[in-house]
């Protein structure tokens, strides 16, 4: 009763100041834009263009599971690791094993809000572009589509290979939706992909513009991530009901390497800052210079971040990078983390003492001198840790993110999705007549003879040139279930906390789980059971 009372009265002196000026509940707020008054002009859409941006960005920037933190561990390029005393939800997902951690039912629940959120901001520009006053500016709309749709197609794409079957929302609804067939999901991220392809125009976001541009999608991402998608659904599911064909999607590509926007970096190592980067305690400095930098010559698509974040709301950092440094230890440029994805040493062991990308891709801890490595605190310590998206810090051990110079949460190096090297190898795959100059290109650069092209040797190319970039593990799943389960599983004994701790995989649970992931618990339950778990979890 005292709740009613307060509340009546606090309305009644609400209505009383609301009533001393006539019209005042109809004048627009002078604070923040509504619904109705938004979604009218070029800029309306141009402003919740970004906001789509800004969407994919929080995908990572949340503090969910990362897409591609979970690719790694999912792999046999990495174990789960992290902390001894840790909850053990990256032993879960290393070895598709619930029981690792059976409280651990919800381990994708941010994730899956994130990219829910995400994509219903896509879907709400692209459903209002009807209500836009385009004026003669008739060809800035379809590249506004083409660029809403191709993150709304990243998104599925990474939603689709994490959990299969999921709700397909191509418009904003409150409905209580169940989950698509893959097929359907697959035949919409088609559909979006090559509308981006046709709609963006090449001359949108050209490389020379990249230190203003870098980040957007063009009609070039969009023919690369399409690539991508038919490899994965057609080795995956033997079926190419996609509503695009082989030679169509191998076109894209080649118009790719046509258009002379694009090129090979000419050191694999300055790819990536923590493998560039070199440290001067004379002056307490990094030699920044080696790096080739955002929007190089060589990144087709990339997911932009910022040291800008802090604990009070704003969220654009990479949280995802602060998971793969090494365990409380700074050993400068290489700047701590929490120690997860381990680096399997059978895949350092696979790289040829010629190959470039070896010490470019891997830290060796040993090997490299590093010094102090809290190695009573790991978890599955192995020796190595990823070198691409490690953290870096200054020689005196501080980080050297800008921002707040927080370690966690200035991480700003973006997340690279799509490298011109990718583009050469799935065009030599789908059989290009110029294969073998594609596939001798990335060979190349990586200090290697020539060897002649095949199926095989491709896949052996992608594992050493793209580990620790979210591919190898939907690589081994589309050669399917038998190749992927084969590849991963195995016994191996590592030490956690100096201790001998025995990593067991087992096939049948790859098997079992048919390669997918958890849906998670709350979201089944808001659904009412709607939503139905994936078999073997």
């Amino acid at each position: 009763m005292k709740k009613f009372q307060i509340y009546s009265f606090i309305c009644a002196i609400a209505f009383a100041l609301f009533s001393c000026a006539d019209g005042y509940l109809d004048t627009s707020s002078k604070t923040s834009l509504t619904e109705d008054e938004y979604y009218k002009t070029i800029d309306d859409a141009e402003m919740a263009l970004v906001g789509c941006y800004d969407g994919y960005q929080r995908t990572v920037s949340d503090g969910g599971l990362s897409f591609y933190a979970t690719s790694e561990v999912l792999s046999d390029n990495c174990f789960g690791g992290t902390g001894n005393s840790d909850g053990r939800n990256y032993q879960v997902l290393d070895r598709f094993d619930p029981s690792e951690s059976s409280s651990d039912n919800d381990l994708f629940n941010t994730t899956w809000r994130s990219y829910y959120t995400a994509i219903a901001r896509c879907n709400k520009l692209l459903n209002k572009l009807d209500d836009i006053s385009w004026g003669d500016s008739t060809a800035i709309r379809p590249r506004i589509e083409g660029e809403a749709r191709f993150l709304r197609a990243v998104m599925y794409f990474d939603l689709a290979r994490l959990f299969e079957r999921i709700p397909l929302l191509t418009t904003t609804t409150m409905d209580n939706i169940a989950q698509s067939e893959a097929t359907e999901t697959y035949q919409q991220i088609v559909s979006d992909l090559k509308f981006a392809a046709d709609s963006i125009p090449a001359s949108a976001y050209p490389k020379s513009k990249a230190s203003t541009n870098d980040g957007r999608a063009t009609c070039y991402a969009a023919k690369a991530l399409l690539a991508r998608v038919y490899l994965f659904y057609t080795g995956y599911y033997g079926s190419s009901d996609l509503g695009v064909t082989k030679a169509e999607v191998l076109q894209g590509l080649e118009d790719i390497i046509d258009s002379g926007e694009y090129s090979l970096v000419s050191d694999f190592a300055s790819l990536w800052p923590a493998s560039s980067y070199v440290p001067d305690e004379s002056d307490n400095t990094l030699d920044t210079s080696p790096y080739a930098g955002e929007g190089n010559s060589e990144t087709i698509f990339a997911q932009k971040f910022n040291n800008t974040q802090d604990y009070n709301g704003n969220v654009d950092g990479n949280l995802f990078i602060v998971m793969l440094g090494m365990r409380n230890t700074n050993w400068s440029p290489y700047g701590k983390g929490w120690g997860a994805c381990t680096v399997n040493p059978d895949l350092f062991n696979d790289y040829s003492d010629s190959d470039a990308r070896k010490a470019a891709s891997i830290i060796d801890i040993a090997g490299e001198g590093v010094e102090d490595y809290d190695t009573g605190d790991q978890r599955e310590y192995t020796g190595y840790m990823i070198k691409k998206y490690s953290p870096t810090c200054l020689p005196d051990g501080t980080s050297n993110t800008g921002g707040e110079g927080d370690f966690q949460i200035s991480q700003d190096q973006d997340y690279v999705i799509v490298r011109y090297a990718d583009v050469l190898l799935m065009a030599a795959e789908l059989g290009s007549t110029n294969a073998q100059d594609y596939y001798d290109q990335v060979r190349e650069r990586a200090g290697l003879t020539t060897k002649t092209v095949s199926q095989a040797n491709i896949m052996e190319e992608r594992r050493l040139e793209f580990a620790f970039e979210g591919i190898r593990y939907w690589d081994l799943l589309r050669q399917g279930l038998a190749v992927a389960a084969s590849a991963i599983a195995g016994t191996t004994t590592l030490l956690s906390g100096d201790v001998d701790d025995k990593v067991t995989i087992l096939s049948s649970n790859i098997v079992t789980t048919r390669g997918f992931m958890q849906i998670p618990q709350t979201q089944i339950t808001l659904s009412n059971n709607v939503l139905t778990q994936n078999e073997g979890w």
